[in-house]
């Protein structure tokens, strides 16, 4: 089998899935050195840095460069043709030996290169996939799709509230309930809540010290709030890699924001950065209301419960979040939020349409 000096894979990866991945690693196979050229167009809603940043994490031995190319695509067009290969040109540092590729104009772009055509599984037997059809149907395409691109389409759902108010039982029961529904949902992922197993800690340290030391012993500083804000967030970026298309989560950085007022009487701007960072997709709040209180040696504030229940729903409000308050026995607090959750399932993932090829 012909080895080369430098390879080429040519493609949108809009998003990429495993048949492009088969694709870059037959090349790299083949190849003493291959850049990966993505081209992207500024029509297309997911953006050029995240499709270069994806193939790179995906394939760190190859050279992965971006392009935008809002030229439309006609192959039977020769002006056309060149308006593109000068931008794919322009994006390469030097010529190419081989042109990979399972397209049908693998042929004359390898041609226009003045490389060889190497044909990879035009058919699509290895993995019945393509960028349209992940785009019409991310969750029935899951199978196919790696780390990065499962973690920026997960849909994340957060449970957050005062204490005691079930939060953890909640975020629970919803991670059980689609995780038997079987299939691509088996992998639904549930994230714990950082900041209890965090303050765990600083109680059995300060009884270390002193056997008879409880939780009002135990101290906060404003510092230690970006920590566990920052531990949440990759705790949660990491489930939502490795599980369905929906991820649960009992509370987040958000939440975080909240509770540093409620120890510290105040914001913090570090946190509240943080929590800019990752999107989530629908909030649950579950109410004060109808669960009493309970003391479980890390809670001493069930006067503060009805103000904490305000305080989260005035910033989701104020932040434009989209959020259910659930009420009721477990029973129908798990029913509400999975309601809520299939409506937002439903909807689907939004990509817009690539630049048209003229046929």
């Amino acid at each position: 089998m012909r080895r080369f000096g430098h390879g080429l894979v040519l493609g949108k990866f809009y998003p990429p899935h495993a048949g492009h991945h088969h694709l870059v690693r037959t090349a790299q196979d083949r190849c003493d050195r291959l850049t990966v050229l993505v081209c992207a167009a500024s029509v297309e809603s997911v953006p050029l840095a995240d499709r270069v940043a994806w193939m790179r994490e995906a394939h760190p031995g190859a050279d992965v460069v971006g392009a935008v190319d809002d030229i439309p695509v006609d192959l039977h067009d020769p002006a056309v043709w060149e308006a593109h290969m000068a931008i794919f040109r322009g994006a390469l540092d030097g010529p190419v030996d081989a042109v990979f590729t399972s397209e049908e104009y693998g042929s004359e772009l390898a041609r226009r290169f003045g490389a060889e055509e190497v044909c990879v599984d035009p058919a699509r037997t290895l993995f019945p996939v393509s960028g349209t059809a992940v785009r019409a149907d991310p969750a029935g395409c899951w199978e196919f799709l790696g780390p990065a691109v499962r973690g920026s389409l997960a849909r994340r759902v957060v449970v957050l509230g005062a204490e005691s108010t079930g939060t953890t039982t909640l975020s629970r029961a919803l991670a059980g309930h689609y995780r038997r529904r079987g299939g691509v949902w088996a992998g639904t992922g549930w994230v714990p809540e950082y900041g209890r197993r965090y303050s765990e800690e600083k109680l059995e340290a300060a009884r270390a010290a002193d056997p008879a030391a409880g939780w009002a012993d135990v101290s906060f500083t404003s510092e230690e709030f970006p920590v566990i804000a920052r531990r949440q967030d990759a705790d949660e970026e990491r489930a939502a890699r490795l599980g369905s298309p929906v991820l649960f989560c009992d509370t987040d950085s958000f939440a975080t924001g909240i509770w540093h007022e409620r120890y510290m009487g105040g914001r913090n701007e570090e946190v509240e950065k943080t929590a800019s960072l990752t999107r989530r997709d629908l909030y649950l709040l579950t109410d004060h209301a109808d669960v009493p209180f309970e003391d479980d040696g890390l809670r001493d504030g069930p006067h503060l419960r009805p103000w904490m229940t305000g305080r989260f729903r005035e910033e989701l409000e104020r932040t434009g979040k989209r959020f259910l308050v659930v009420r009721g026995d477990r029973e129908e607090r798990l029913a509400a939020a999975v309601a809520a959750v299939d409506e937002l399932l439903a909807e689907g993932w939004y990509f817009a349409d690539p630049l048209p090829e003229a046929r």
